[in-house]
């Protein structure tokens, strides 16, 4: 039977694991794209393809794959039309992981458990639809019924967080915390710098004429990230390059990009790598975890980007090398004494190997300090998921990751939780029947456990309560 109790569990003690230790523990979504304003505004989805198909490339992509017309996915088509559309895509994504995927989200949601197609695709949207519009169906509930404790957003310095702090004072049941994400201060070589860094002497309340008034600014955002419960970091590293730079270089090269003068790729190298070590050292300092997402090669289809703009399914695989620059940037940090707590993903899985060894040098006082990020984005599948784990278990410690998490802009993703877990319960099974663990039940339910709420619960120092009445 398709989804059963049972999916993915082939033996025994994986289905203990799953149903007996896994299942019911909370979520910490340490990492998503989700709107704080939505979170806030708690409004219910206007239809099925709202709630589902809006903001969604990875379904985009196999829309795209199977032929649907532009106007059907992103396009002035109806919402009913492009619903419809991905009904018609739906069976043919056997062997993807959005079909079991696509399933887990119409049962678990909306005890929907039919096998979505263009002929029965009117009644499931009519079975959708009239669950969207009750109040269990409000974003803030989503979360709730979801057994989220923790949404982690992703912000760039310049924003007030407003949102969040609306929402700390009035939500009880969840925390929404801010994760600072700030490519714009990295990116020097890329259109609109010069007007990013004007907004963020606005937020920072001071000019930004020199590159220590930059930093100083950065900082100073980080330490307001803090205020409002922000414990993380995230980097988009695309591309991975590593060059020192003194003070005074550094200004150079800051004064040229603001008179809109060209720079070399030494000059885009070395701000970069100098801009990111201190950011590091700000990060250590306030206690936080980095990460770095590296190896994703974004907008590769420079027409549809012109047309649809980033972040729309048109991004692809890096496959530079990086074990050179990343040792360089970690043995800094570690040399100034400065690395703070750190997840290393890659979108290219060839990497995994290389992640786990590397981290493994700079590992010290905390369990898991480095951490070889979960299966992300084209990774997020069950093979990705199992080679990600196959990886950190022959080179590193399983039992310290902090597990899943959702990098979705969907309020419906939080099924990606339990497809993961039962992946685990799966891996760790098939360990027990190959002889080379114990059957313990109590021994492996403490580890699974730990991987799907309680590492994370530890690892990233989330507090309850915050200066909630705080402005900038």
């Amino acid at each position: 039977m398709f989804l059963n109790d049972n999916f993915l569990l082939k033996t025994e003690i994986a289905q203990k694991l799953f149903h007996d230790y896994a299942k019911t523990m909370p979520i910490i979504d340490y990492h998503c794209h989700l709107d704080p304003k939505e979170i806030y505004e708690n409004k219910n989805f206007k239809n099925l393809t709202d709630a589902w198909l809006a903001g969604d490339h990875y379904k985009w992509r196999l829309m795209r794959a199977n032929g649907i017309p532009e106007s059907h996915i992103t396009g002035d088509a109806s919402d009913y039309d492009k619903f419809l559309a991905w009904a018609r895509t739906v069976p043919k994504t056997i062997g993807n992981p959005l079909y079991a995927w696509t399933h887990l989200e119409l049962k678990r949601f909306f005890g929907i458990d039919l096998l979505l197609n263009e002929e029965n695709a009117p009644l499931i949207w009519d079975l959708a639809n009239e669950k969207l519009a009750s109040s269990e169906f409000k974003r803030r509930n989503i979360i709730i019924n979801s057994n989220v404790k923790v949404v982690c957003t992703t912000d760039d310095p310049t924003d007030t967080l407003y949102y969040h702090q609306q929402i700390q004072k009035e939500e009880q049941h969840f925390q929404v915390l801010p994760s600072f994400r700030p490519d714009k201060a990295l990116n020097i070589d890329q259109s609109g710098f010069i007007e990013w860094i004007e907004k963020l002497g606005i937020q920072a309340q001071t000019p930004i004429t020199s590159y220590q008034a930059l930093i100083e600014a950065l900082k100073n955002r980080v330490s307001y990230f803090h205020h409002m419960g922000g414990r993380l970091s995230d980097h988009a590293l695309d591309i991975l390059t590593y060059e020192e730079a003194d003070e005074k270089t550094l200004e150079v090269i800051f004064q040229k990009r603001i008179k809109n003068e060209a720079l070399t790729p030494y000059e885009i190298s070395a701000y970069r790598t100098e801009t990111l070590t201190r950011l590091i050292g700000f990060y250590y300092d306030q206690g936080w975890t980095m990460q770095l997402h590296i190896h994703a090669y974004r907008n590769t289809n420079t027409a549809m980007f012109e047309q649809l703009g980033p972040d729309t399914g048109y991004d692809a695989v890096n496959d530079l090398s990086l074990t050179i620059p990343l040792q360089r940037l970690l043995n800094r940090a570690e040399k100034e004494g400065k690395l703070p707590k750190t997840i290393l993903y890659s979108l290219n899985p060839n990497d995994f190997f290389v992640l786990a060894t590397l981290m493994g040098s700079f590992q010290k006082n905390t369990p898991g300090k480095l951490q070889l990020g979960s299966g992300w984005w084209y990774n997020d599948t069950r093979a990705g998921m199992r080679h990600q784990l196959t990886v950190l278990s022959d080179v590193g410690l399983l039992s310290t990751f902090v597990g899943m998490l959702t990098d979705s802009r969907s309020f419906l993703s939080y099924t990606r939780h339990e497809y993961f877990r039962r992946v685990l319960c799966e891996f760790i099974g098939e360990i027990v029947e190959r002889g080379e663990a114990p059957e313990d039940e109590t021994l492996l339910g403490n580890i699974v456990e730990a991987i799907s709420y309680n590492n994370a619960h530890q690892y990233f120092g989330f507090e309850r309560s915050y200066a909630k009445n705080h402005t900038r």
